[in-house]
């Protein structure tokens, strides 16, 4: 038993417990709002679609207005709100959706420490980044059929809003928010290790360990520290187009060796999220590394002609 110091006291520390709290009160005060709303919305909770999506998701709601929030997109919640006099008082899945992601990082982490303990961090970061990208869980989200679900704005909806990568793999983890303010973490966890983890760790196993690099920032990491040079710097660098259909432009610098100042490459791209336009910028840079160093190479080798 450790003794403390006389007069001294341990720093109080802040408790997950109560932030998880106030997440859950928000979400309650949400969905009472949600309760208010018009006699279709109350119809809709109670239809077949839902019910269906309930079956494949394999979880019968007790609070059925949490689904219906995760599977609101912010144009059709603006929608209503303008039609109900600007009160902003109905609730899309963006709040979901940022709880839902920390959600299955802390899920698909625990799960993959517990099937492979004997792999280094390396290969489980590289690992859980593909089970967790955008790439992996718009086809999840296929698979789910979440776009027949998607409640969106009329302008969303013309777009092709119902196809469109960014929204699904948004739903998707809206979807697993709600499970687990609704059933606890069992609930997010069938899902995510029964749709999410456990097909595609088959799949990768039956093609013999082959993991298609989609965490090019993780693999730009890697390769920097390798090479004993600071990592990158991510700059958003603009963002446009409506609401509904915004495009992002990122750039990642690359710091010179001889310069804290200047760059010695940019790697410019855009994405139709800023996580798609990092990953592509990231993917520019290790094209650039690739390059520099197979000029390095040649440099080195010998001239024929001398001895």
């Amino acid at each position: 038993m450790q003794s403390r110091l006389p007069g001294r006291r341990r720093p109080r520390q802040p408790s997950n417990r109560g932030v998880l709290k106030s997440i859950v009160l928000t979400f309650d005060k949400g969905t009472n709002v949600s309760k208010q709303g018009d006699e279709a919305s109350r119809a809709a909770s109670n239809s077949p679609d839902l019910l269906e999506l309930e079956a494949t998701l394999g979880h019968s709601f007790a609070r059925r207005e949490l689904l219906e929030q995760a599977l609101t997109h912010t144009s059709q919640a603006r929608e209503r709100d303008a039609q109900n006099g600007g009160d902003l008082q109905a609730g899309d899945n963006e709040q979901l959706e940022f709880l839902g992601d920390a959600v299955l990082g802390f899920v698909s982490a625990e799960e993959l420490c517990r099937r492979f303990p004997n792999l280094r961090e390396g290969e489980l970061s590289k690992l859980r980044a593909h089970l967790v990208s955008e790439k992996h869980l718009v086809k999840v989200s296929h698979k789910l059929r979440l776009g027949d679900y998607l409640r969106l704005g009329k302008g969303e909806e013309k777009s092709g809003g119902r196809r469109k990568t960014a929204l699904l793999v948004d739903a998707l983890e809206a979807i697993l928010a709600a499970l687990y303010l609704d059933g606890g973490m069992g609930a997010a966890r069938n899902l995510i290790v029964g749709e999410i983890m456990n097909p595609e760790l088959g799949r990768i196993a039956t093609d013999g360990g082959s993991l298609p690099l989609t965490d090019y920032k993780s693999a730009l990491q890697e390769k920097l520290q390798a090479i004993g040079r600071a990592q990158p710097v991510y700059v958003l660098v603009k963002e446009h187009g409506p609401q509904h259909k915004k495009t992002f432009t990122i750039e990642a610098h690359l710091t010179d060796v001889n310069s804290r100042c200047d760059p010695e490459y940019v790697g410019r791209a855009e994405g139709s999220t800023k996580k798609s336009a990092e990953q592509e910028s990231a993917r520019l840079v290790l094209e650039h590394l690739a390059a520099t160093a197979g000029k390095d190479n040649a440099s080195d080798k010998p001239d024929p002609g001398t001895s």
